[in-house]
């Protein structure tokens, strides 16, 4: 099958909307592992006075993991499914979170032009046509010093992991996925997994990109060497004239 992306990708999503958080609750740690990588950007004070951007919020996963890590900060929720935001938006929450509907590459348009002190994205670039491109969008969104976190499915290289992965997608999640009708969506995240970058790869990708002290950080439970966190930051004004 041809990876889904952009409009096809966001349509999918839109159908499987209603069943998607049911789909993730049946992931073993799943929330618990948003919420660690969360809390591995390592803002202080609770995020009090921050802005941070949570980039393919989907239907509020990662914004409910991000107010459990920073209580005080100020977040924006972005997502280019409208399908997904609505389900996040029927939730409750506090005032100071914003959902926006946008592409990951045409945030501006939507007025999403931060300053951002930090921005998390969890499952996202592996999902976009160009992820160099939302990287460096990224990058600019983002004051010096400002600090990214991905929190991704990114494969280490060894064909264990890779066997893990295909079989749970092949014996659990695709055969669930038929009753509900959205197969072609979770055929796409399975193999948008199996030809994304290993995590050494999406590292160096970070950095080429102008993002400093990258770490590759690893999740537990079934995803050890499948779900990766990556940490970087925008280097400070005075580290780009070094």
């Amino acid at each position: 099958m041809t990876l889904l992306r952009d409009a096809e990708l966001s349509a999918a999503f839109d159908r499987a909307a209603p069943s998607y958080d049911w789909m993730v609750a049946a992931n073993p740690g799943y929330h618990a592992q948003l919420r660690r990588s969360a809390r591995r950007l390592a803002l202080p004070d609770g995020g009090s006075g921050l802005h941070v951007l949570d980039l393919g919020c989907g239907t509020g996963a990662s914004t409910a993991a991000l107010l459990a890590a920073l209580p005080r900060a100020r977040i924006t929720a972005v997502d280019a499914s409208r399908g997904m935001l609505a389900k996040a938006r029927d939730k409750r929450w506090p005032a100071r979170v914003e959902f926006v509907h946008a592409p990951a590459e045409e945030l501006a348009a939507a007025g999403v032009t931060g300053p951002f002190d930090a921005v998390f994205a969890a499952y996202l670039f592996r999902n976009v046509a160009d992820p160099d491109r939302v990287l460096s969008g990224v990058r600019d969104l983002l004051l010096p010093g400002g600090r990214l976190a991905v929190h991704e499915y990114s494969l280490t290289g060894r064909t264990a992991h890779r066997a893990v992965w295909t079989a749970v997608c092949k014996g659990l999640v695709l055969p669930v996925a038929r009753r509900t009708g959205d197969d072609a969506l979770y055929a796409h995240l399975w193999r948008s997994v199996v030809e994304f970058d290993t995590a050494d790869d999406f590292a160096a990708r970070l950095e080429r990109a102008g993002f400093a002290q990258v770490r590759t950080l690893p999740l537990t439970g079934w995803q050890t060497g499948i779900t990766h966190t990556f940490v970087a930051r925008v280097p400070a004004a005075r580290e780009g004239h070094a």
